[in-house]
Formats: structure tokens, sequence, C-alpha cells
């Protein structure tokens, strides 16, 4: 009997033994569940407190376009030293951050100006910062909408840098005088324009083209006042026939990333300035940076046939088939054996990069310069064919034809389907289409998938013989170069 009850309570014993190790497996299990759950919520708070401040952040930016990548990070300035707070976490010194802003903001670029205050980590306790941002809103504010269909175009073709050279007397003077600017006249009439509020802009800001080849009215908005307008540039090439005549070689970058000229000496020396419009205007907005319309500068119209930006990229410098090549190309050949073809296209290349990410844009000008009516339906394709075989891949894909000689495929009619130049050219990527007007002060037209842009030339030949045109823009008067030849020959 004493033995069963031993045994009784060893087995009772044995009972509560293993349900207290139940009970103390629930216990952890719950304490394990517990501590989970404490961890997750702990997460979602954070991350619920990020994403209030980046919502709220993100927000303020829709209510405009922004300029920025949307990976922007304040790190991306360029220039600044970042410093270690107290955390060890590194910072853009507060003076930079508003620096970089308000030159932003003096483009017109407010909501990325007010972005770059906002994503600071200190926003929330800068009174700076918070102020600077309610200034960027309230100019933002301000600003009207500009008609876009009423935005005038004006060109330049390749500056003079040596009038003396230029106007000396031989067969290629008189074309120099009428359609070329000289350096000091091209400077003093942006000096003027900008005095008067003129602002350069993209044809890309008068418009927006579709993936689907739509097109639709763009908006520019700017403090009332100022006045948007669009500047292109003819044959940045520096073709043979200029060689000798006072004007620059070609464009390179030099050692600090900037876009130059080269320009050759009587003795055979190269130097490097600014002898042409891409370094000049660089230099004028670096001065004036409200000059720009969010960082945009011109749009360079180029040719291909004797290569582009200075360097002698066009396929029959390497094929040298002997039926394309002409005199001046035999003997540039001929005068350079070690010619280097892979070497020209890299360096024209790296100038065409380095000129867009500064904010130029590019167009075609037709591969051979030619009037297209003139040369006919299959004489365009073969053109076409070979710009896009000889310049896009050094510039890039552009949806923008720039008419040389201003010879357009249509009257002032709207496009039409009817039309197989249009038709051709809209299938090749081209949406935005430039003639030459110079009567007008400005001439834009809209279709469902194109846009029109009438430019106005400023040369020797308009200031000599319609300086009251020009009168909107600047006073002749004051910016003629009297080296120039007069009378300037009739066309």
């Amino acid at each position: 009997m004493a033995q069963k009850d031993s045994d009784i309570r060893d087995r009772i014993a044995q009972q509560r033994m293993e349900n207290r190790k139940k009970n103390i497996l629930i216990i952890r299990c719950l304490i394990a569940a517990m501590t989970l759950f404490i961890i997750v919520m702990g997460i979602i708070l954070i991350k619920v407190g990020i994403l209030d401040g980046e919502l709220g952040r993100t927000i303020r930016r829709s209510e405009g376009s922004s300029q920025l990548p949307a990976d922007y990070t304040p790190t991306q300035l360029q220039g600044d030293a970042a410093q270690e707070d107290e955390t060890g976490e590194e910072r853009i010194p507060e003076e930079d951050i508003l620096r970089q802003a308000e030159r932003l903001a003096m483009q017109y670029s407010y909501e990325d100006a007010i972005y770059l205050v906002q994503s600071q980590p200190g926003y929330n306790t800068s009174v700076t910062l918070q102020n600077a941002a309610a200034d960027y809103t309230s100019r933002r504010d301000n600003c009207i909408s500009y008609p876009v269909d009423q935005v005038p175009h004006v060109f330049f073709h390749t500056l003079i840098k040596d009038t003396a050279k230029a106007f000396d007397g031989d067969e290629r003077e008189a074309g120099y005088n009428q359609y070329m600017t000289t350096i000091s006249e091209f400077n003093a009439i942006i000096e003027q324009m900008y005095n008067k509020g003129y602002v350069m802009v993209s044809l890309h800001d008068m418009c927006t083209v579709k993936e689907d080849g739509t097109v639709s009215k763009g908006e520019i908005r700017m403090p009332e006042g100022k006045i948007p307008f669009v500047l292109s540039q003819d044959d940045v090439s520096y073709y043979h026939y200029m060689d000798g005549d006072g004007f620059a070689s070609a464009l390179i970058v030099d050692e600090n990333g900037e876009v130059k000229n080269t320009y050759i000496e009587d003795d055979g020396s190269v130097s490097v300035g600014e002898y042409d419009m891409v370094p000049l205007i660089d230099s004028f907005v670096k001065e004036h940076p409200d000059f720009s319309y969010r960082g945009h500068k011109g749009i360079i119209a180029l040719t291909g046939y004797e290569g582009v930006l200075g360097y002698r990229t066009d396929e029959v410098y390497k094929t040298r088939q002997a039926d394309r090549l002409t005199k001046y190309q035999e003997v540039f050949l001929e005068q350079n054996p070690d010619f280097d073809f892979d070497e020209e296209v890299r360096k024209a290349t790296e100038v065409a990069t380095a000129m867009k990410k500064n904010g130029w844009e590019f167009a075609s000008h037709t591969w051979g310069h030619i009037n297209p009516l003139a040369n006919g339906y299959d004489g365009v394709v073969r053109d076409t064919e070979r710009f896009l075989g000889n310049v896009t891949p050094i510039i890039g894909q552009t949806d923008v034809l720039i008419f040389a000689f201003g010879a357009d495929i249509n009257d002032w009619t709207p496009y039409t389907a009817d039309n197989e130049y249009f038709t051709y050219l809209k299938e090749q990527g081209f949406s935005i289409f430039c003639n030459v007007d110079g009567s007008k002060t400005y001439w834009v037209q809209f279709g469902d998938n194109y846009m029109r842009s009438g430019r106005r030339n400023l040369d020797g030949y308009t200031m000599y013989y319609y300086p009251d045109k020009c009168t909107d823009l600047f006073d002749v008067s004051t910016v003629w170069d009297d080296s120039r030849t007069t009378p300037v020959p009739e066309l």
C-alpha cells in the first residue's frame, strides 16, 4: 500500500513537472511573440514618420514640374563640401544649399529650389531654410504664363573673331558681311536683350512631344516683364573654306570641363578661348543666371558633310570615296597624313555630351545643307539617312529640324499627311520644324503632331538694311561693328 502511494505521488510529481515545462514553454513563446510585435510596430512607426516627411515634400514638389531627377539627393550638389553633424552623418553646409537653391530660383526653377531646401535633414528646425522655401513659393506664385505662340526665335551663324581676316576683300567677304555677326556685335546684342528682360527658353518649353508623336502646347511661367525667346546657331561645323578667315577652328572641352574654342593663329599656334556663341553664352549665364530659363541655352543646328563642331566626322573622311571627296577634303587629308577618324568622333562626342549637360540642345540642319523641295523627295531621304548615320551617333537623337536656307517643305499653311516630305520626316522622329521669317517679330504654328517656329536672322544684312526690325531686341546703331565693309552687299 505504501509502495502504491509512493507510485501515485511520483506520477503526480512527474505530471506537475511536465505541466510546469509546458507552462514555461508557453510563457517563452508569448514573450517572443510580444517582443516581435514590439519590434514590428517600432519599425512601422519609424517608417510612417519618415514617409510622412517625404510625403509632404512630394506633395509640395508635385505642385509644379521639376528639373531635378527622380532620385535626386542633396549629396549630388556640385561643389559642396559635406560636413559631419553630431551624429556622424554627413550634411551639406546650409549656406551651400541656399546658394544653389537661389541659383535654381533665379533660373525660374522654383519647384526645384523649394524641394532642395525642404529635403534637407535640418529643414524642420531651420528658420533660414523655411524662410527660403516661403520666398521661393511666393516668387513661383507670382509668375504668369507667357503665350507660347508669341515666342520669338533668333539665330546667328558662326561668329567672326578677326574682322580684318573676314573683311579682307577676297571672294568670301561678301557672304561673311551678309550672313555673319562679329563677336563684339553678338556680345552687345545679348547684353541689350538681357537688359530688356529677354530669357532663353527651349523649343521643348514651348511644346510637349509625346511618345505617340502628338504635340501639344507647353507652358512657360515667368515673372511679369520677362520675355522668353529661343536662340539658335547654324553650321557650327567650322567648314574648311573658313580656314584662315578669322573664325574659330573647333569646340573643345578644356581641363576644367568647360567648352571653349580653339583658334589657329598666324604662326600656326593654337589659342583657346571664347571665340563663338557657345562659350560666350556659357560665360554670360554664369554672370546672369536669370538669362536662362531652367538652365536652358541655345540650339545648335548641325550639318554633317564636313563633320560637326570642328571635327571631321563624316564617313567620307574614313572611306575616302573618290567620287564623294571635295577638293577641300582632299587637301585636308593630304595635309594630315596621321588623321585618326575614330579619335575625331570621340572628341566630337565628348564636346556634344558636355554641351548637353550644360543646357545646350542640337538640331538637324540637314546633312548636306540642302533645300528639301529643290532636292526632291529621294534627295531628302538620302540626306536624312546620312544625317542619322553620321551625326546622330555623336549628338544623340533630336526631334528638331532647322531648315537650311530657311527653305521649308510647305508655305505658311499647316502641314498635312498629304505632304510626303512631312510624313517621311515625321516618321524619322522630327516633330519641331523651323524656317526663316525675318519679317515678323514671331511666328509659331501648332498642329496635332508638329510645331513650327519662324526664325529671325540677326546678321550684317538685316542690321544694315532693316535696323527697324531689330528695335524690339536691340539698337543697331549701338552694336554695329565699324570694322565691317559698307555698304553690305545686297542679296
